[in-house]
Order: structure tokens, then C-alpha cells, then sequence
């Protein structure tokens, strides 16, 4: 018999999208479509449909046709060239707005059982982008909502669609994620990886690139897809925004030897330099790296994205003094009943071990 629910997946190549489209999957009780322009890794029985949501006319007679759809979520997201500098700009904003718009607007009248949407957003949400946040950061009561964000768009459309309508939606706000997607803006695991791989095929010590470290927060991909499909289930749940974090904080100088054992190096001292600029003329010495250890990960471009310059952004590139500490509240989640934690070290040794599994990154040992 066919399952009687149906999880769509909007940007089910990216980060979070992938995590959710994996977990979904496993589940074994539900059918699971994603759908990007992109394939995702691993799809775990998952379908896949390549869309371009940015094409209006693609949307309607895709997503026109998907009538038994209960369940969405909504992790797609474009980001322009240099990535920090785009946060604010008013065509990237609009993308997002048309993208979503293009989406939902003929899914909604399709999916006539529809239960449930949720909606990713993030730390911009308190301008952690352009000034200190709040510590800690709480769900409405610390928004920049007069800064020129894309979230704000989203949100508003959503909740007006929401209007009189027997579906919820939930927003999620997650920390620092962490996990597997080729290609991502903001992927942080497939950046270090490359540059570590790098230096270690020079012989050189893992030296950490970034600036003097604020105290930070991160979100482990998978940890996330649990508060998605818990979000989707909780009556309490319902019309909120939720901050998530793995639990605990973190600085990179004291995980950094925690991240070089799971490459198979040493720590070096510190070397400043800006990932951006400078990593994209290596992508020679990646191929080389690549072909002698027969990896299945793509070009430097294809396989980091714009991870660099993200990078640059959480390791506070170029700072002398630390900048202040990025933290969000997540009583407001746990109260209400998701509870779930993970030792960021943990994360970090557990998503460096599955892209060397993959063959995405060199082995931690020579073989």
C-alpha cells in the first residue's frame, strides 16, 4: 500500500536539505521526494527531480502535479559569488523571494493535504552578519528586522499563505551546520578538508587560517533533520521559530587538534591567510591530490562552492582581538520538547570520517 505520507524536500543537494532527505529514508514509513538542480550524495531510496526554482514555468508543472505531498521542507537557498558581501543585496534577496513563491504557490493548490511546512532561516536573523548579536540571541525578541534580509520576505509570504488554512508551518533557526553536500555555500567540512589535504601533501602541519576565534555555537546536519521532522509532528511546534544548536560552544584553537587527528596530522602554528581569495588558485595541486588518492570528489570549484569565503566569515578572518561570542538561546526548543545534543568534537571527527568513506577526502592515514 502506498505510504500515507509524503515528505517533499526543496533543496535536497544542500546541507540541511541532504540530512533531511537521509533521514526521512530511513525512516522506512514514508515516501521521500527530493528535488534541486543537483543530485544530493546519497538519496537512500529517496526520489530525486531536478528543478531550477528560479523557473517559474518548471515549478507549476512540476510541482502542480505533486497532489499527495503532506509534508515540505523547505531548505533551498541561493547565494551570490564572494557569499558575505550578497547577504544584504536586493537581487539576492528577491532570488530567494521568487524561488519560494515559485515553489509553493502551485504546490499549495495541489497538495490538498497538506499538513505541514518548515522553513529554514538562520543567525542573520540578529544580524550576526553586520553587528554583535544579543547574548544569547532569542527567537522574537532579538530580530533585525530593518536590516535587508531574504529571511523576512519568506516569512512573511509563508505566514500570509497560512492565513485560514488547516497547515502549519515551523521556522528553524540553526547554528553553524555541519555535514555532507558537494557544492554548498556554506559547508564548512569539504572547505578545512581541502585546505588540510593540501598543506599535508606538502608535508606541512595543519595550521588553523583564521583570525583570533570568537566563542561559537554549531549544529551537526543530522541533529538538525531530527528537529525538522520533530517540528513537523509537535503540536507545539506550530506557527514558532526555533534557535538549534548542538548544546555546547566552541572555539576553533580547541577543536583544531581535534580536527587534525581526523585528517591524519599534526597541529601546526597558527598561519593566517584568507581561504577566499587564495584557495582557488590551488585547484591544480586538488586535482593531483585527487588523482593520487583516487577520489571521487569533483574540481575545487564543483566540490566547494563558496565554502571558502564562509570559512573566512566564521574563522574571523583577519581579526586581532576576538569578535564578540555568536550564541543563541535554545530553551525556547527544548522547552517544548526536542531535547537532542551532540558534542561538536564528535561532529567534527564523525563528518571528516564519512567524506574519507566516501572518497570525497584523502584517508586520514596513508594507505
Amino acid at each position: 500500500m502506498p505510504s500515507a505520507e509524503h515528505v517533499l524536500i526543496v533543496g535536497g543537494s544542500g546541507l540541511v536539505g541532504q540530512a533531511a532527505t537521509r533521514h526521512f529514508a530511513r525512516r522506512g514509513d514514508c515516501r521521500v521526494t527530493a528535488v534541486s538542480r543537483r543530485p544530493p550524495v546519497e538519496s537512500r531510496g529517496a526520489a530525486f527531480v531536478p528543478v531550477d526554482l528560479t523557473d517559474e514555468r518548471a515549478c507549476r508543472e512540476v510541482f502542480g502535479q505533486m497532489r499527495d505531498v503532506t509534508r515540505v521542507v523547505f531548505a533551498a537557498l541561493f547565494e551570490k559569488a564572494g557569499l558575505v558581501a550578497g547577504w544584504s543585496e536586493s537581487d539576492q534577496i528577491e532570488t530567494n523571494r521568487r524561488m519560494l513563491e515559485h515553489f509553493f504557490e502551485p504546490l499549495s493548490r495541489a497538495a490538498t493535504n497538506l499538513r505541514h511546512v518548515t522553513l529554514l532561516q538562520g543567525t542573520k536573523a540578529y544580524g550576526a552578519h553586520f553587528q554583535p548579536l544579543d547574548v544569547p540571541a532569542r527567537e522574537d525578541r532579538s530580530e533585525h528586522r530593518g536590516h535587508p534580509n531574504f529571511y523576512w520576505v519568506q516569512e512573511d509570504y509563508l505566514r500570509a499563505c497560512q492565513h485560514a488554512r488547516a497547515w502549519q508551518f515551523t521556522i528553524l533557526r540553526p547554528q553553524i551546520v555541519f555535514g555532507l553536500s558537494i557544492g554548498a555555500a556554506m559547508n564548512l567540512i569539504p572547505a578545512i578538508g581541502v585546505y588540510a589535504a593540501l598543506r599535508k601533501a606538502r608535508g606541512e602541519p595543519l595550521a588553523f587560517p583564521g583570525g583570533a576565534s570568537p566563542v561559537l555555537e554549531a549544529v551537526d546536519a543530522d541533529l538538525l533533520a531530527r528537529a525538522i521532522d520533530w517540528a513537523g509532528t509537535s503540536d507545539a511546534a506550530a506557527s514558532e521559530v526555533f534557535n538549534v544548536s548542538n548544546g555546547d560552544v566552541f572555539q576553533w584553537p580547541n577543536v583544531w587538534p581535534a580536527i587534525a587527528h581526523a585528517l591524519g596530522m599534526e597541529v601546526g602554528e597558527p598561519s593566517p591567510m584568507r581561504l577566499g581569495p587564495t584557495m582557488p588558485a590551488r585547484a591544480d595541486e586538488w586535482d593531483r591530490v585527487r588523482e593520487r588518492h583516487d577520489l571521487v570528489a569533483p574540481a575545487l570549484p564543483a566540490f566547494v562552492g563558496e565554502s571558502f569565503h564562509y570559512a573566512d566569515f566564521c574563522m574571523a578572518a583577519g581579526a586581532v582581538t576576538p569578535p564578540p561570542p555568536a550564541i543563541v538561546s535554545t530553551i525556547k526548543l527544548r522547552q517544548r520538547g526536542f531535547t537532542d545534543v551532540m558534542d561538536t568534537e564528535a561532529m567534527l571527527r564523525k563528518w571528516f570520517a564519512r567524506y574519507q568513506e566516501l572518497r570525497l577526502l584523502p584517508p586520514a592515514r596513508k594507505p
